[in-house]
């Protein structure tokens, strides 16, 4: 299996509109990202779904810097 192949699998995490956000990184962001935050978006990954939720839906702030800002660019990509 491919890593963006696999990094498309990690990205369905079973609600619709969470999993479109983590796509649209993995497709338009991802590909340009230096390796720190391509460490950093593989680690929001790794995080269990309650955690990345609440990230994610915005009720919580992650703690280590390079998972916060991963998590900015990944909200930043809401469409208004």
């Amino acid at each position: 299996m491919s890593e963006e192949s696999r990094l498309r699998w990690q990205c369905r995490r079973g609600m619709r509109e969470l999993d479109e956000l983590l796509l649209r990184y993995l497709e338009e962001r991802y590909p340009l990202a230096g390796e720190d935050e391509k460490t950093a978006f593989q680690a929001v990954l790794a995080l269990a779904d309650p955690e990345l939720n609440g990230y994610l839906l915005q009720r919580q702030i992650p703690a280590a810097e390079p998972i916060a800002n991963v998590i900015k660019q990944i909200l930043s990509r809401t469409p208004s």
